[in-house]
């Protein structure tokens, strides 16, 4: 059995290790296809090129993304400021969890919608975001409520919307370039074509058609295994600063029970969500693939966790 202390390194290392990898991973994989777009457009190996207007276009976007982040998500969601007194409870409990962990208070919204659920957004902790629904703040106790906040102060404590503005450049990088090569490739005669050109470039084209088209699924798994691994680190964070596992463990049993989809919730912001909003449940066979594509771990895995920090 761990203690929050031990959960909360462990969680840590595993992240830290999956970044890691992944830039480890991006950097071979945005190799291979520079050198593959070398060989096919006859210029000298190591031409990076395309390297770079891939990441002008994805950093372009992440940058528009992470400043206004917090705006655009509010905006889809439909929410409101939060009130001290018709939300006083939501209010009080970030405010006292906010003075117990050194952090300044965040900006509070309110999403009309009877599921339950919340998030968090925001570039930083001066510029934060805590957003839950009428249906968290009806449904859960004071206790309940203090871990599902507890939870999204940590994502907030530990820059998680950075990191993943981060690795969303990097995916993004890849999908460019692979999209770039196959089209080219197949859609284009290309200068290769009228060129004598080595062996070695041949099988830089070679093995860079195949990063091309394995390269955005691994990356996209690996942007995954990423953010699971976050929700399980703002977890064992909210015992931390709660002290009270059995809150959330309780929240999120309400939370992923409640059989109500959040309408306003769409692909792109449903990762934000401390559970999924869509409220998917897949069957047996299948069920362990399937949470590969996941942005949340299981509920059950989460709970497990938890309680073996009661």
């Amino acid at each position: 059995m761990k203690n929050v202390y031990e959960a909360v390194s462990s969680n840590k290392r595993r992240a830290t290790v999956i970044v890691l990898l992944f830039f480890i991973f991006v950097a071979v994989s945005v190799y291979f296809l520079s050198e593959a777009f070398s060989y096919y457009f006859g210029y000298n190996f190591g031409s990076l090129g395309y390297v770079g207007l891939a990441l002008i276009i994805s950093g372009f976007s992440s940058f528009i993304g992470y400043y206004f982040s917090d705006k655009i998500v509010l905006s889809i969601s439909r929410a409101r400021p939060a009130n001290k007194q018709r939300d006083f409870e939501f209010y009080t409990v970030t405010e006292n969890l906010c003075i117990a962990t050194g952090l300044p208070m965040p900006k509070l919204y309110v999403i009309e919608d009877s599921s339950p659920n919340a998030f968090a957004t925001g570039r930083d902790p001066d510029h934060a975001v805590i957003c839950a629904t009428t249906g968290l703040l009806q449904k859960l106790n004071r206790t309940e409520l203090e871990g599902v906040v507890g939870h999204e102060i940590t994502h907030i404590r530990n820059y998680d919307t950075r990191l993943m503005s981060v690795v969303s450049v990097m995916v993004g990088i890849i999908a460019l370039l692979g999209d770039w090569l196959l089209r080219a490739r197949w859609f284009s005669s290309g200068r290769s074509r009228d060129n004598d050109r080595s062996e070695l470039g041949a099988i830089f084209l070679i093995v860079g058609l195949i990063f091309a088209i394995l390269s955005p699924i691994v990356a996209q798994l690996i942007q995954l295994a990423l953010s699971r691994r976050r929700e399980l680190s703002a977890d064992a964070g909210s015992v931390m600063i709660t002290r009270q596992p059995n809150g959330l463990i309780s929240a999120l049993e309400k939370i992923s029970q409640d059989p109500e989809p959040l309408e306003v919730a769409n692909k792109a912001t449903a990762h934000l969500y401390i559970v999924n909003p869509f409220k998917g449940k897949t069957k047996n066979a299948v069920s362990r693939f399937s949470n590969l594509f996941n942005t949340h771990p299981p509920i059950s895995e989460r709970i497990k966790l938890l309680q073996q920090m009661a």
